[in-house]
């Protein structure tokens, strides 16, 4: 097991060149996404010690959250190919956005530097940004589709997300080989609580959220540059934003079935 800064991909592919049996990460999906973008495409699989706040790619493969029982599961050693995300040539295992999230991220961070906590900052600086929030305009196009709009968001997910219901927020597979791609340009930034209380009764897609599958998909925006979120990471990016699936390209240590 290793632990990971901002070198993680090389420190992973010098494992991989010394024939490391495999790669752990100890950590959230942070340290995941960071781990895998070095193992992606190899044939040396990733093992998990979810370790983070929320944990979605471990909770999404099955992983145990116990932390005994994921090191279990590692010994055991059983494998499965999943796909990953790239935007930019860049990882990601769950999910990557533009839009409001990054935002407030980048608020959030500005507060915990001003002395705040997390979860405090995190609240204060969705509250601000929230209330002033308006938008971005995006361009994008697939092999069979163009689209202009204004969103709040655009939310790309590493295969489809339940966006209604009780299961919000999580993957039934992650081997489907697709991109998912949601926006909302019926709302506006001070709307988005209305969203979330329509998800939560099963009506989002009925009445706010607009969503299409692709395998890959180019995003322009009116900026050169612009806030990318990747499994909850922010950086800056160039614009045109290319994104793509990359089906089976990460094995990945699962429990047994």
């Amino acid at each position: 097991m290793l632990e990971f800064g901002t070198d993680a991909e090389q420190v992973v592919r010098s494992a991989i060149e010394a024939g490391a049996a495999a790669v752990v990460a100890a950590g959230g999906d942070g340290t995941v996404r960071s781990v895998a973008a070095g193992l992606a495409g190899s044939h040396t699989p990733l093992g998990v010690l979810p370790l983070g706040t929320l944990n979605h790619f471990a909770k999404d493969m099955g992983i145990p959250l116990e932390l005994e029982r994921a090191v279990e599961t590692i010994l055991a050693g059983h494998q499965r190919s999943v796909d990953v995300g790239a935007v930019n040539d860049r990882i990601f295992v769950n999910n990557s956005s533009i839009g409001i999230y990054p935002d407030i991220v980048a608020a959030r961070e500005e507060l915990r530097r001003q002395g705040l906590r997390k979860w405090t900052a995190f609240a204060l600086a969705t509250t601000r940004i929230l209330r002033h929030y308006r938008g971005v305009r995006v361009h994008l196009e697939t092999d069979t589709l163009a689209r202009t709009a204004a969103t709040p968001f655009l939310f790309v997910g590493n295969n489809e997300y339940q966006v209604d219901g009780i299961r919000l927020g999580s993957r039934a597979r992650l081997d489907a080989g697709s991109l998912y791609a949601y926006l909302a340009p019926r709302l506006r930034g001070r709307d988005l609580p209305k969203l979330l209380a329509l998800a939560l009764a099963g009506r989002a897609m009925e009445h706010a959220l607009e969503c299409f599958a692709t395998r890959a998909l180019e995003v322009e925006t009116s900026r050169v540059a612009i806030r990318v979120a990747l499994d909850g990471e922010v950086r800056r990016m160039t614009v045109p934003l290319r994104y793509r699936i990359l089906p089976g390209a990460l094995p990945v240590i699962v429990p047994a079935r």
